[in-house]
């Protein structure tokens, strides 16, 4: 088997990019997203973004994340491209690495995994509580989360609290909970 076989038949979504463009796709990537290879290739990545400032925020976090070794990982909120389900916001865990650290958006290549099957949005979310719900899930602190989106902790248990209400949750806990199921 030839290395663009493994690449093209990998059973999770694979993704080359540089400069936030996506250079080149595998089958599974264009499943995920309902895409065909036309409609992402040379395209930026902001395409599958539930918005524009959602799209910039987590270039930033990445970024700022990077370990030593240029890798980055975590669950954010992502939206279908066309097809049946064109515009459905789901949950994706995205994990990859830039080809260099120095500048991390000039190369790299990056997994996506579909969540969907396993967590739903049931609830209406604003970009910043999506990107709050997905630290949460990770098990982040308000100060943690704070630092990672540059706002306050206060503003944090804002989110949090809003959250809460939409979820109809009473603790932290039982708020992850009810967002994962």
């Amino acid at each position: 088997m030839d290395y663009r076989t493994a690449f093209e038949m990998a059973p999770i979504g694979l993704v080359l990019s540089e400069q936030r463009r996506i250079l080149d796709c595998n089958r599974q990537a264009l499943a995920i997203f309902g895409a065909r290879r036309e409609q992402l290739i040379g395209q930026s990545f902001a395409l599958l973004y539930p918005s524009p400032a959602e799209f910039e925020r987590t270039g930033e976090r990445i970024s700022a994340s990077l370990d030593e070794q240029g890798w980055y990982a975590d669950d954010r909120v992502m939206r279908r491209v066309a097809g049946p389900a064109a515009g459905q916001l789901f949950w994706c865990h995205v994990s990859g690495r830039t080809l260099d650290p120095a500048d991390p958006h000039a190369k790299g290549i990056w997994s996506f995994e579909d969540l969907s099957a396993r967590r739903q949005l049931t609830a209406d979310l604003t970009p910043r509580e999506r990107e709050i719900a997905a630290l949460l899930i990770e098990g982040l602190t308000s100060k943690l989360i704070g630092k990672h989106l540059g706002i306050s902790p206060r503003t944090v248990d804002v989110y949090r609290a809003r959250l809460m209400k939409k979820y109809g949750a009473a603790t932290t806990p039982e708020l992850i909970k009810k967002m994962l199921a």
